[in-house]
């Protein structure tokens, strides 16, 4: 299929494709509270909808312990290749909320220096709903104009934000019906709207609960201060101990099977256009941070992280209440590299935490989600007809990068299938995701879906080789 071709098709179509994607963006899809359960599903429906309407065959919500995976294909040829395509369509919760310029849920459009035609505002815009969707729309337009090169089957579920939990699960009951050749996803980054790029490996991940138990209620800090240990304090000098002044995690035998890149490869990583002062200014801080001896690019792609993402315990209204608290609570999360093995950290972590509270206090540690690190090879006919599809689109060859995020199931499709996946995503690292005021760019989501028809040309015609 053509340039030409599909951006008539994109072009009469456009008003359309946005109001269809804005009235999936109302839907408060939040698969990590019980109380958006009817919301969630309704949005499944609405996705299975699309699809029919888009053209695929058995298109049904394929149930699960959870909520359902949006489950349809189209079999043109079975002697053909076959793109298993992956999305999800539940979101991160909006909190907090107070920090959103509009509502989460009632998208608008505005312009920004980064977007100046124009970008989306609404919870999972960018992640996953709008990426998501671009598939859905590129499927539309293939199968409306007679193109569709190959043989395509979507599944899209609704727990990606919660770990996947029952994806594995329905993965090995359904392995029959997902045979196919390559996993396509796009819920990744570009460097910029004028440098595409493409994630050849991401981060697994540990994510971890503590709890520490001091006296068993709350205490006057006049009486008791300074004769009983003070939870929130002991929290706060574990989570410290957990790097060195060269913010090196200390957790004995943390990085005992950590791979260790090549100079080449790490040249190769570097050589990505990155403007470190653009970088702080967008963040609104003074320098960068993180484990010495390494770039921001290395940091965050080929290094392993540990990191808090939530703190809470005591007294935080509003006004002073002199309190020691009886608990102390910490969420933390592990990024994890090429090696590392999700279920070891996790064990490792928690036995550090154990190890090192002091006898006043009692530690729990709560293992929460996890998955494993991938690395895919850029020599495979997914990698070479991405590449291919996006230097036509972009008019520009793509940089190869490494994702600091992780997408457990990556691992899983490969383990369980077979099946190498191509992160072809079309966000931009600053679309605030899982952030207030998360957005995708008009430009981004109309440049996925001019440029997804094109994988699908040339991975047809590279595996005819």
């Amino acid at each position: 299929m053509e340039k030409t071709a599909i951006n008539n098709y994109i072009n009469a179509h456009k008003d359309r494709f946005l109001n269809e994607l804005l009235s999936l963006l109302k839907i408060p899809s939040i698969s990590a509270d019980s109380n958006y359960k009817n919301d969630v599903v309704n949005t499944a429906e609405a996705i299975k909808q699309r699809l029919i309407e888009a053209g695929a065959d058995k298109v049904e919500l394929s149930e699960t312990d959870g909520f359902p995976v949006v489950y349809g294909e189209k079999i043109i040829d079975p002697k053909k290749p076959t793109v298993v395509v992956y999305g999800h369509y539940d979101v991160q919760p909006a909190d907090p909320l107070n920090l959103w310029d509009s509502p989460p849920f009632e998208p608008i459009i505005k312009k920004t220096p980064i977007h100046p035609d124009g970008a989306i505002f609404a919870r999972g815009a960018c992640d996953d709903k709008g990426q998501m969707y671009m598939h859905i729309k590129a499927f539309e337009l293939m199968m409306k104009t007679n193109t569709l090169p190959c043989n395509v089957k979507f599944m899209i579920e609704g727990e990606e934000e919660v770990g996947s939990p029952n994806l594995g699960p329905w993965i090995i009951k359904n392995k029959e019906r997902l045979k196919g050749d390559v996993i396509l996803i796009s819920d990744t980054s570009i460097i910029a709207n004028d440098v595409p790029s493409i994630d050849t490996g991401l981060r697994g991940l540990a994510y971890m609960e503590v709890e520490v138990t001091g006296p068993n209620r709350d205490l006057h800090s006049g009486v008791y201060g300074g004769g009983v240990a003070n939870p929130i304090n002991v929290l706060c000098k574990i989570i410290a101990s957990c790097h060195d002044e060269n913010n090196h995690i200390t957790i004995p035998g943390f990085y005992d099977k950590v791979l260790t890149e090549t100079d080449e490869y790490k040249n190769e990583l570097n050589s990505a256009p990155f403007d470190i002062e653009e970088y702080k200014k967008d963040l609104n801080i003074d320098d960068v941070y993180g484990e010495k001896g390494y770039t921001t690019f290395e940091r965050t792609g080929i290094r392993p992280t540990l990191d808090v993402n939530g703190i809470w315990g005591g007294y935080i209204g509003e006004g002073a209440k002199t309190v020691l608290p009886s608990k102390a609570f910490a969420k933390i999360s592990m990024r994890l590299v090429p090696n590392q093995d999700s279920n070891e950290i996790s064990k490792i972590f928690q036995t550090h935490f154990e190890s090192v509270a002091p006898k006043g206090v009692r530690v729990e540690v709560k293992p929460h989600h996890g998955g494993e690190p991938v690395v895919i090879s850029t020599n495979s006919a997914g990698y070479q007809a991405a590449s291919l599809a996006m230097t036509e689109t972009f008019n520009k060859k793509p940089v190869v990068t490494r994702g600091g995020g992780s997408i457990p199931i990556v691992a899983l499709f490969k383990k369980e299938l077979g099946l190498d996946s191509i992160l072809f995503g079309f966000g931009l690292d600053s679309d605030a995701l899982h952030s207030p005021n998360e957005h995708y760019g008009l430009f981004n989501y109309y440049k996925g879906i001019e440029t997804i028809p094109l994988f699908y040309k040339h991975f047809t015609e590279l595996s005819k080789s």
